[in-house]
């Protein structure tokens, strides 16, 4: 466990914009300019940032200085290394669109498309179209009453995302339950510190319905810093638009597809990919002969529109919006047709005409959502039913793919079982975790046309599981390949696990050492309880009286009194009210600052690795933000060594 440390960065975000092998070339630059005391003055640092790969020979070092300087009038100003590593992600920006190249690498998920620091500029016409659909969707809610409509004119929507309350509610109406409402801060004044908890819930709970938020932070919505706040609102909005583009919410769309092949592989599509796949579907049935291979130039003319909602909605079809030479005029007709199915104007004309791809995937979304065509094979949907995970594989796969979504690597996941058989994401992640492990030379990068590369990037996969110590016995990267669903969540399961473990080492015991077990995290959190003057202690992570919620209430209590409203927690007697214990612990923990990924379910149902994940992470923010003694983790005593509780079971191993 203890063979790849590297360079430890505590902010988990600012460490995922890295690979271990940057990280140690930006440390070597760092500690070139820095003083006795380990930090490095502003003025210190432009001849050695203008030297850097990403910036060499792009921004000299007056240019460096010139942007410094517009943010510190003090070149005798002191910064530490992740100050260093943030100026460096800026500057980078700023390199990037002086070359006039101000597109990330994305993949051809829209949710791949992150909100970064590069992207300056927003599309007014995105802006009023997310600006309506958070007025229709937000204008009966109790609280924001008093403040909508939002004029999409000016600035109303950023002063309004200033304290955090609105994007929370949005978030839970794209993926109702996200949020216990109970959690937000909803004060008409908020202090600092409310509003602070505001955004960190809004950012824990976007991450756990699948955004990627890798470069925002809560100051950033503080600042409601207009590109990044449409950014995100727009990957919401695409969330809530898209949550039907699959088999389990749709089944119909199995009619898209042949066989039993084609299922598995539609199964494994990104929902925007599905989207096309029925666009293409009625288009081919009405005769159309061009392939829709976009949301934006493929759009443009809106033949492929005109052709659509005629086959789709013939009670209203006119043969005048193809008649009509002039393409403005022609998406006018495409979008007064569309109204009469109810659909939400998401574009203008203007936006068709000119291929906005956000805006076009949204309106297309809106179309399925009201009039999707397919029809109702008995057969088929059953068959397509049959292939559905049973619900503790279903929860165990989310979670596992919203979590390595949410370490920042290139590729975004949407099928977990899919996506890891080539090798290549489990690669990414343990780069991600275990710097230095992986050796790329001999690793292949999808597509992957050749089943033995497949096969040569699990075995590597299986090699650093086991130097990593995991429980591996008669397991083979055939496995992965093959889809063994047990066997891949068993080793995810185990990944995660030493993530966390890792984290905790870092933080407190890196200096002497110390591995972190599961029973310190058991010992430490009976320990805050009980010096808290609480009464509720726990035998390890399996204990049956963790279903009502109350222990990790009291135990975040402990860690920050001030976080828990006591008069909202009930007794946790019945399921109904542990149900609402465990919805206001996920959220009042995810507003506290931890990152987690469970529901639930997990706590009520007493799922010990959720459980374990839900504790380690507390433990983790508290010891980042109170600086924890070490008299507060205990030492192992004899009882919580004998067992560790959510070491892999014997279902979880591959000799079973």
């Amino acid at each position: 466990m203890s063979g790849f440390v590297g360079v430890v960065v505590s902010d988990q975000w600012l460490h995922s914009q890295f690979t271990q092998v940057e990280l140690r070339g930006l440390h070597a630059n760092f500690v070139s300019a820095s003083n006795e005391s380990g930090k490095a003055t502003l003025g210190n640092l432009p001849p050695v940032m203008c030297k850097l790969k990403a910036l060499k020979d792009i921004l000299s070092a007056d240019d460096i200085s010139r942007i410094l300087s517009e943010s510190a009038t003090d070149a005798t100003e002191e910064i530490d290394f992740e100050s260093f590593l943030r100026l460096y992600l800026d500057l980078q920006g700023r390199a990037t669109a002086k070359l006039g190249n101000t597109k990330l690498k994305t993949s051809s998920s829209f949710l791949k498309a992150r909100t970064t620091t590069i992207r300056h500029n927003i599309s007014e016409s995105e802006k009023a179209s997310y600006v309506a659909h958070i007025n229709s969707f937000l204008r009966e809610d109790k609280f924001l009453k008093d403040f909508l409509p939002i004029d999409p004119s000016g600035n109303a929507l950023f002063e309004l995302v200033k304290g955090g309350v609105v994007l929370c509610k949005l978030i839970n109406v794209a993926v109702p339950g996200t949020i216990d409402e109970r959690a937000i801060n909803t004060k008409k004044v908020l202090n600092p510190w409310e509003t602070n908890e505001n955004h960190t819930l809004c950012l824990n709970s976007a991450k756990a319905i699948g955004c990627t938020v890798v470069n925002i932070g809560t100051q950033d919505l503080v600042e409601a810093r207009p590109h990044l706040v449409v950014g995100l609102i727009s990957q919401i909005i695409k969330i809530q638009l898209l949550a039907d583009l699959n088999l389990k919410k749709t089944p119909q769309l199995v009619e898209l597809v042949e066989d039993s092949k084609d299922v598995e592989e539609l199964l494994g599509l990104a929902p925007e990919k599905v989207l096309l796949k029925w666009m293409n579907f009625h288009l081919k049935k009405a005769g159309y002969k061009k392939q829709v291979n976009n949301f934006s130039s493929d759009l443009k003319d809106g033949e492929a529109y005109a052709h659509l909602l005629n086959a789709l909605a013939p009670e209203h079809g006119t043969t005048n919006t193809l008649d009509t030479k002039d393409p403005t005029e022609r998406a006018n007709l495409i979008i007064e047709q569309a109204e009469k199915l109810d659909c939400k104007r998401y574009v203008t004309p203007q936006d068709i005409v000119e291929g906005s791809p956000n805006l076009n995937l949204a309106f297309v979304a809106q179309i399925f959502q009201h009039r999707n065509g397919l029809s109702v094979d008995t057969k088929k949907i059953s068959f397509a039913e049959m292939m559905e995970d049973d619900a503790q594989t279903s929860r165990e796969e989310r979670c596992f793919r919203l979590w390595i979504n949410s370490l920042g690597t290139d590729t975004y996941i949407n099928n977990l079982f899919d996506s890891v058989r080539t090798g290549w994401v489990l690669l990414e992640v343990l780069d991600k975790i275990a710097p230095g492990s992986v050796n790329w030379k001999q690793a292949t990068k999808p597509p992957i046309k050749m089943p033995f590369r497949k096969v040569e990037n699990c075995n590597q996969v299986i090699r650093i599981g086991k130097e990593l110590n995991f429980s591996l016995v008669n397991v083979a990267g055939n496995d992965i390949v093959q889809g063994n669903k047990k066997l891949i969540l068993a080793f995810l399961w185990q990944l995660m696990r030493f993530t966390m473990l890792q984290l905790l080492k870092n933080l407190r015991f890196h200096a002497q050492g110390k591995e972190i077990t599961d029973a310190d995290i058991l010992n430490w959190a009976n320990k805050k309880v009980k010096s808290a003057g609480r009464k509720s202690q726990i035998d390890s992570f399996k204990d049956k009286s963790l279903s009502n919620g109350m222990f990790f209430l009291e135990l975040l209590s402990a860690v920050e009194p001030r976080v828990v409203n006591w008069s909202v927690v009930t007794k946790g007697e019945t399921d109904e009210d542990k149900k609402l214990n465990a919805t206001y612990t996920i959220s009042v923990a995810r507003k506290l600052g931890c990152s987690i990924f469970l529901l639930p379910e997990d706590i009520i149902e007493v799922n010990q690795k959720m459980i374990l994940t839900l504790t380690a992470s507390i433990m983790y923010w508290s010891l980042q933000h109170k600086a924890d003694t070490p008299e507060t983790i205990p030492e192992e005593d004899t009882a919580a060594s004998d067992e560790s509780p959510a070491a892999p079971s014997d279902g979880e191993n591959a000799a079973s």
